[in-house]
């Protein structure tokens, strides 16, 4: 039986038995990993453990508790039989990037994180993603820390490693070996960093049925006591998911291994919070560090400094964990700057002698070598000329103005209630590889559509570098989680390379949906004699459809941006999964750890709005931005800044909100064609700010002052195109019989079947229109074309 034919976590837990079986055999275990890693045929010492867990997942859901019980019978090797599951990784992660407020350190602490993420807990298990090497450091770690527990573990066994976060089988034995491994290496990278890691051993059937009882009888909880109590709160609680109607199906979709996962994380969380748990200290590896309140502390405030760098601009302060961090930022940020200051200290530490730490940038940069796509992105440039950017100041000399960058964090949107409906290790993996692969894929598409490298000019020279002249990459990713992306942009080209990220990640899920769907068609064609009457669907794509005009506020339909004029699937083929997004463009000297605290904000105010959006069976992405010109603008949060400075009471008691964020991704799409409009034009500045101005003095006044200036414009042209571009795109009555219009205001009153206008809301996108305005280049870049042919509407540029 050739190994590259079978499922890998199937591999995976007959490895875990046989573990079990062998015990202290140990030249048997060795022989039999061997014959695993050369990948050909199965091993015939984990054969019968093999074929013993192929018959587990070809049994049918127990629909009676008297099925239950024969299975008991039938086959009592899955109650006797016992694997291990581990969940752990790293925790309060803001908190260890953002300590410091330099980039350079910021950096380096995401590039850290990221390598012992993705490169050395994986490789806990000999797994090496392409382009890195085997690690002899970690091999010799394991050895000399826990005895054994290499020779235990075995790619298969890993069902994910992404989002700093991990879940992998294991032999019983080694449990507790392998949580503790997982603590103790971000301590001891890190030193700093928090982490946690929880491990419990189940039985063979639970991988599969859920948490079932050592002994089934008359008083196990199953299908028919569901039916009984299902209108019980608690339960109700426990089994009930919004999307499934029908009992028995949901009743189907908790008896998982999608419990046995639940479980585990509520074990996570107690130790998180700092309960004990059986057999394991509460912190095995705290990171302590001795403090004085008359010591010199580093440059974060938070840790006393052992060091001041003069060989560094500015001669900071370091403790040995912000040396670290800037040490891994240089390293992956290719600089050429000498690192010698570390290495003279004679640290203990070194950051890897074969663990190579590859910068997102550099990733990017293989992307495109990839998809050949180097060519269009550097032009006549030669690559080698290209390096990445150092600093904010860099990145906002490529903005137009110059000086502002954007901060962009979006995060995937209905990923738990997905989660909730998986049912097997492999899906788990599947939806694990697939979110974090459409993730990267869909940033890396976004900065190849909307940027280009960016000769520095008039960089200040205050520092000891000399950087004009250079050309650069004009943007930082500072991470890529699991459903999650946290990057610095060129002001200017914020919005929309936010667009194109959100609606890029939809597209790709869809395309490998369809790879599963084909997958799951290949299996059944290997079991013809399974009969089903459930053909394979696209896991990603969901049958619920929307009405746009109930959704968007944007109704022009004659524009190239409009998905629905240039995609007609995305209404009837709406994708499960989405993102939402916070933007914040501020200036490039505002301090980092206060933007991304803004920017998290946007961003949850744009999730919420995606919930409010889900209710009308929309399940698209959303955006919400701010223009910061000052760091003062805002003194408390986004949200009350809004409604205490945004939000008037009008006339009869009449709620006026001045903004109309969030938007979806067509109403983006729209008011970056409204304000590239006004631009092209040349639609007078003064009269943007006036109009605006006179927002505040209520409703009826704004909309008699905006058709005074719109009617006493010179140019006809401009007439015309606020008309059609802003009036009939934005601010038609939501009555198609009414053929007024409320400029510039829009109606958010529901069609409720009642006449009660005193609850009336209205928003206008004017004061957004004005804020984005300066960052609306007037002659547009020369059209790109999309890898995805089907999206090259996602081509303007802001």
């Amino acid at each position: 039986m050739k190994l590259d034919l079978l499922n890998k976590i199937d591999i995976g837990l007959a490895w875990c038995l046989f573990y079990n079986e062998a015990g202290d055999n140990t030249s048997a275990i060795q022989r039999t990993r061997q014959q695993l890693q050369a990948g050909k045929e199965v091993p015939t010492e984990i054969l019968s453990h093999l074929e013993q867990v192929q018959m587990l997942q070809n049994l049918p859901f127990p629909k009676t508790i008297e099925d239950l019980k024969k299975y008991q019978q039938d086959y009592p090797q899955f109650w006797n039989s016992q694997v291990g599951l581990v969940h752990g990784g790293v925790t309060k992660v803001k908190q260890y990037i953002y300590e410091q407020a330099k980039l350079p350190d910021i950096r380096g602490a995401s590039a850290l994180l990221d390598r012992i993420n993705l490169v050395d807990l994986p490789a806990f298990f000999g797994k090496y993603e392409k382009g890195y090497p085997k690690s002899v450091t970690i091999s010799q770690w394991l050895k000399k820390n826990f005895p054994g527990l290499e020779a235990a573990l075995i790619p298969e066994l890993l069902i994910y490693s992404t989002g700093g976060k991990l879940l992998a089988f294991c032999p019983v034995k080694f449990i507790d070996d392998l949580a503790n491994a997982i603590e103790r290496r971000y301590t001891e990278e890190t030193l700093t960093a928090n982490s946690c890691a929880v491990g419990a051993k189940f039985k063979l059937i639970e991988t599969h049925f859920g948490l079932l009882p050592s002994q089934i009888n008359g008083n196990t909880f199953w299908l028919e006591k569901y039916r009984q109590n299902q209108n019980q709160e608690i339960i109700q609680a426990y089994f009930s998911q919004p999307d499934i109607l029908d009992v028995e199906k949901q009743f189907e979709a908790r008896k998982s291994f999608n419990e046995t996962v639940t479980k585990l994380t509520s074990l996570f969380n107690q130790r998180r919070s700092g309960n004990i748990l059986a057999n394991r200290p509460t912190r095995r590896y705290p990171a302590i560090f001795e403090t004085h309140p008359y010591l010199v502390r580093d440059t974060s405030d938070n840790a006393s400094a052992v060091m001041r760098v003069g060989e560094l601009p500015g001669e900071p302060n370091f403790s040995e964990s912000l040396a670290r961090k800037r040490l891994v930022g240089n390293i992956a940020k290719r600089s050429d700057i000498s690192n010698d200051w570390y290495y003279y200290r004679r640290f203990t530490w070194q950051p890897g002698e074969k663990i190579y730490i590859e910068s997102w940038v550099e990733k990017f940069e293989t992307y495109l070598k990839e998809n050949k796509l180097e060519a269009q992105y550097y032009g006549d440039l030669p690559k080698s000329e290209v390096t990445e950017a150092r600093s904010l100041i860099e990145i906002g000399n490529a903005s137009q103005p110059k000086g502002f960058v954007a901060y962009i964090y979006a995060d995937g949107n209905n990923m738990g209630g997905y989660i909730q409906k998986i049912k097997l290790p492999q899906e788990y993996q599947n939806f694990s590889d697939d979110v974090f692969e459409a993730i990267k894929k869909s940033v890396y598409t976004a900065l190849f559509q909307h940027l280009r490298p960016h000769k520095l000019e008039n960089i200040p020279d205050k520092e000891k570098e000399k950087r004009n002249g250079e050309w650069i990459h004009p943007f930082e990713i500072i991470t890529i989680g699991g459903d999650d992306v946290f990057l610095i942009v060129p002001a200017d080209k914020a919005l929309a390379i936010t667009k194109t990220i959100c609606k890029e990640f939809e597209n790709i899920l869809k395309v490998k949906g369809e790879i599963r769907k084909g997958e799951c068609e290949n299996s059944l064609k290997l079991k013809p004699e399974e009969s089903t009457t459930d053909k394979p669907k696209n896991p990603y794509i969901t049958d619920k459809t929307y009405t746009p005009q109930l959704v968007h506020r944007y109704h022009l339909s004659n524009t190239e941006n409009q998905p629905e004029a240039k995609n007609k699937l995305d209404d009837r083929n709406q994708c499960k999964l989405s993102m939402s997004a916070g933007v914040l463009i501020a200036a490039e000297d505002t301090p980092i750890y206060y933007a991304e605290k803004l920017t998290n904000q946007l961003m949850k105010s744009a999730k919420k709005y995606a919930k409010e959006l889900k209710k009308k069976k929309y399940y698209g992405g959303t955006i919400d931005f701010l223009v910061m010109k000052a760091v003062t603008m805002i003194s408390s949060n986004v949200s009350e800044f809004r409604t205490q400075s945004l939000t008037k009471a009008g006339a009869s008691e009449q709620t006026l909100k001045l903004y109309a964020a969030p938007y979806t991704l067509h109403e983006i799409g729209g008011i970056l064609e409204t304000a590239k409009a006004l631009k092209e034009v040349d639609f007078p500045r003064s009269q943007l700010y006036q109009i605006r101005s006179l927002l505040e003095r209520g409703k009826q006044t704004a909309i008699l002052n905006y058709r005074y200036f719109r009617v006493r414009l010179s140019d006809k042209k401009a007439q015309e195109l606020l008309k059609v571009q802003f009036e009939e795109a934005w601010c038609k009555p939501k009555d198609p019989q009414n053929n007024g219009n409320l400029a510039p205001w829009m109606s958010l009153k529901e069609d409720s079947g009642n006449n009660d206008k005193s609850k009336t809301t209205y928003e206008t996108i004017w004061r957004e229109l004005v804020d984005l305005y300066p960052f609306i280049a007037k002659t547009p870049k020369p059209r790109l074309i999309s890898t995805n042919p089907a999206e090259n509407h996602e081509n303007i540029q802001i």
